[in-house]
């Protein structure tokens, strides 16, 4: 040859490689091997049997690019690691490098390259050497190498037969990073404890992860192939054709809050994130939704939305009451010391009823709560006591009496300071003549209590529910049935408690209109 290094080009013929039984079996073994192959290592050793089988060597390596664009030796048969270090990092290509050829090196020593390099491969006691690329996409991602102690070259059928070799090991080399990704993508989805589904552009499920059926109830036998409508309220139907329509626009819809169904009814609050699912073409085939359960993170946002209501309701409400019962003292006493001790007794009893609004935990008063009915109200409504412009008292218990479990001190608390709150500040409280009378009255299956204003200014049904209303929604629950009745001169109140563990669920308030 005219050259001592010389780029050898591929020529194939119409033939292909020779018809050679030898060299046919030895690519049936090597594709089999491949095949088999659950390893790099294996992958590895398969490719360098065929090398130096085919190409009649007992030396071989095989280097790919690293993530900084470096070669480095991956596996090699002959090589001491003293030479591996010494070359390593060569390379005639940059990694990604298109249209690269076999390079066949005849004679080292007359090659042009570097004496260290050079020193390096006699050393070694190699004279000739091939580079053949892998390049299985016609981008260059590493090499094999073959090695010989006389001066020589491949020749044509050789060339093809090494191309032939790195191209099914390119092949094997990313169907396992390709099988890799797969298996490292599917434990991820499996093990996510968000719900994963893949369905068709018609809406067709085709995955269902296992966060899927913690989250909806169904097993993935139950939910591939049926319609994703099965998880989808009838109201928010119109949403999957939007969906469906921004797909296959090849648009990623948003993460976006909304309502899905379970496989027992219940509906939940979510939060999804819907992309497009590609064939090898490019094509758009499908849809991946990522769904996210929010309930909670929702009642969180509403308990602490109710708890912000609350914390203004009750600032609001102490500056009205303050001024108020400032009033309510200076209306029955005309010496300034009295009143000043009035209003400081009347300010300390709201202290002790305000905590009796709070659960026990947070109210400081440990085992000095209340425990029952009548000494609960006493306590709640001891800051509005007082008598009316006429001498009599302005508040009246009166009536039986009853235990009250502590979990309910709180709302019971709750309710009747509201109810007297609210007095003082429209109804039978804030004139000096108005009053209220409470009377209690038990029996086996239930506690009544009556909360009556008598001399009040005139009352309506308000329009719109406050935050006030709320709260006595809410004590319902907790306590039992509340009606509401507007009569001509004072709000009238009756709750119904059962006497059970469970005091009456579901229970709600009844508002009736003024009385005529």
């Amino acid at each position: 040859m005219g050259t001592r290094q010389e780029t050898v080009q591929s020529h194939r013929t119409a033939e292909g490689l020779p018809q050679d039984a030898g060299v046919l079996s030895l690519l049936y073994r090597y594709t089999d091997q491949l095949y088999r192959a659950k390893t790099l290592d294996a992958i590895y050793d398969a490719a360098l049997s065929a090398i130096c089988d085919g190409l009649e060597t007992d030396r071989a390596s095989i280097l790919r690019f690293n993530d900084e664009g470096v070669m480095r030796f991956v596996a090699s048969r002959g090589l001491s690691q003293g030479y591996r270090q010494a070359v390593d990092g060569h390379s005639p290509w940059e990694a990604g490098a298109r249209n690269a050829e076999i390079i066949s090196i005849e004679d080292i020593a007359q090659s042009g390259e570097s004496p260290e390099i050079i020193a390096a491969i006699r050393k070694e006691d190699i004279r000739a050497l091939c580079f053949i690329p892998l390049a299985p996409d016609n981008r260059v991602i590493g090499k094999f190498m073959v090695y010989y102690r006389d001066a020589r070259t491949l020749g044509r059928d050789k060339c093809e037969l090494a191309l032939t070799i790195a191209r099914q090991l390119g092949f094997a080399l990313q169907k396992h990073e390709a099988d890799h990704a797969a298996r490292h993508l599917a434990a991820l989805v499996d093990g996510s404890n968000d719900a994963i589904i893949s369905k068709t552009l018609d809406g067709i499920i085709t995955s269902w992860n296992a966060g899927a059926t913690g989250l909806f109830g169904y097993t993935a036998r139950e939910a591939i192939g049926k319609p994703i409508l099965m998880l989808i309220p009838e109201d928010r139907r119109t949403e999957e054709d939007e969906i469906l329509a921004a797909i296959r626009a090849g648009k990623r819809v948003s993460s976006y809050e909304t309502v899905r169904r379970r496989k027992d009814g219940q509906l939940l609050d979510l939060s999804l994130t819907i992309s497009p699912v590609k064939d090898n073409d490019g094509r758009i085939v499908g849809a991946s939704k990522i769904a996210r359960d929010i309930s909670e993170r929702r009642r969180h946002a509403e308990a602490q939305a109710l708890l912000l209501a609350e914390m203004n309701h009750r600032v609001k409400n102490a500056y009205a009451l303050t001024s108020s019962l400032l009033l309510l003292s200076a209306r029955t006493t005309k010496d300034a010391d009295t009143l000043a001790k009035m209003v400081a007794d009347r300010l300390a009893a709201l202290a002790r009823a305000h905590s009796l609004t709070l659960p026990s935990a947070a109210s400081g008063e440990g085992d000095k709560r209340p425990d029952s009915l009548r000494s609960v109200l006493a306590a709640t409504l001891a800051p509005f006591e007082g008598s009316t412009d006429a001498g009599a008292p302005r508040l009246v218990i009166s009536g039986d009496d009853a235990p009250v479990p502590d979990r309910l001190v709180t709302s019971l608390a709750l309710l009747f300071h509201e109810l007297a709150t609210n007095a003082t500040k429209y109804g039978s409280l804030s004139v000096p003549g108005g009053r209220v009378e409470l009377s209690v009255r038990g029996s086996e299956q239930e506690t009544e209590i009556s909360w009556l204003e008598l001399g009040g200014p005139a009352t309506s049904m308000p329009a719109e529910k406050g935050f006030g209303s709320r709260l006595l929604d809410l004590a319902a629950r907790e306590l039992g049935a509340i009606e509401r009745r507007w009569e001509a001169d004072g709000l009238h109140v009756i709750l119904r408690m059962a006497r059970t563990a469970d005091p009456n669920p579901g229970a709600v308030v009844t508002d009736s209109p003024v009385a005529p």
